[in-house]
């Protein structure tokens, strides 16, 4: 039998992978091997920090309707627990908007969560 060589699929997987790597400094572009291992860490770091986007703006929405409660003379949690208990069907994202964007219409939110 014939002796199978990986040369053309091999030189299309190096090509492909150093594609991937264009742009990256030094032998992360250049070299086979060291391209491999930045791409592997770099798609990596994508798949880690798509996740990690989500909790960090979480965290800044919590932020903004905490310092926007505070100017109404309530907390995040008071505002948070008033809200669900009227019943106030309003996600994080949302009501961080309102607080940046429409100060009255937070403002109005605020004083129907307490009043119950």
């Amino acid at each position: 039998m014939a002796r199978v060589k990986t040369g053309p699929h091999r030189r299309r997987h190096h090509k492909k992978i150093l594609k991937i790597t264009k742009g990256q400094f030094g032998t992360r572009h250049r070299l086979f091997r060291r391209a491999n291992e930045a791409m592997l860490k770099s798609l990596w770091y994508s798949y880690r920090d798509r996740r990690n986007r989500k909790r960090d703006l979480r965290r800044l929405w919590i932020a903004r309707i905490n310092a926007a409660a505070r100017l109404n003379g309530t907390t995040y949690s008071r505002l948070i627990h008033g809200m669900k208990r009227t019943g106030i069907a309003l996600n994080r994202k949302m009501l961080a908007d309102l607080a940046v964007r429409d100060p009255q219409a937070f403002t109005a939110i605020v004083s129907k969560a307490q009043t119950s």
